[in-house]
């Protein structure tokens, strides 16, 4: 499994996780996969360019509860092992390690499920975190639920130790939440 970069070479692939209703938006799942394909059915060059935006000069994001907040840089890379396996996101702010309220980590992913159990978000995770420290990071966050123990141990397998139980915002639905922190060395 490699990590590639969203391209119209590989888009085909996409589509079919996206038809099958996969989502790499976990709590929008279905809403999300057909707003995806309603994109790339309008543009597709543009909604590949869309999913690298390190300067954020794209649209706005929708949030879970509907409300619409500001982009910060960020791109999308993409599983491969000769077709799509999953999505890898990395956001961050310039110059800083906060983020905003309304963006819960660093990083985020999702493997299709017919190739989860593999490793791959493991492997995909660790392959990320070099472009992290790029950034001049010196650690990322991310959370997960309580009950995704298959998320926290890909979190635990690349280092992450668990810096806090928290409650997410009322936009993610006041939910609990765990915050992980990977630190790059």
């Amino acid at each position: 499994m490699q990590l590639v970069w969203p391209s119209a070479e590989h888009l085909s692939s996409y589509v079919i996780a996206l038809e099958s209703g996969w989502s790499a938006d976990n709590v929008r799942g279905g809403v999300a996969a057909r707003e995806e394909l309603a994109k790339i059915n309008a543009d597709p060059v543009a909604f590949v360019s869309s999913l690298v935006d390190r300067e954020a000069k794209g649209s706005p994001v929708t949030l879970p509860d509907g409300s619409v907040v500001p982009r910060i840089p960020g791109y999308h890379r993409w599983l491969w092992d000769g077709e799509f396996c999953g999505s890898i996101g990395f956001r961050w702010q310039p110059g800083t390690t906060a983020l905003p309220p309304h963006c819960l980590g660093h990083v985020g992913y999702a493997v299709v499920p017919w190739k989860q159990g593999k490793g791959y978000a493991t492997l995909a995770l660790r392959l990320l975190l070099p472009d992290a420290k790029a950034e001049g990071l010196p650690f990322v966050e991310i959370t997960t639920d309580p009950e995704n123990i298959a998320s926290q141990r890909v979190i635990q397998a690349n280092g992450g130790v668990l810096v806090e139980r928290f409650t997410k915002p009322p936009q993610f639905g006041s939910a609990p939440g765990l915050r992980f922190r990977i630190p790059l060395e």
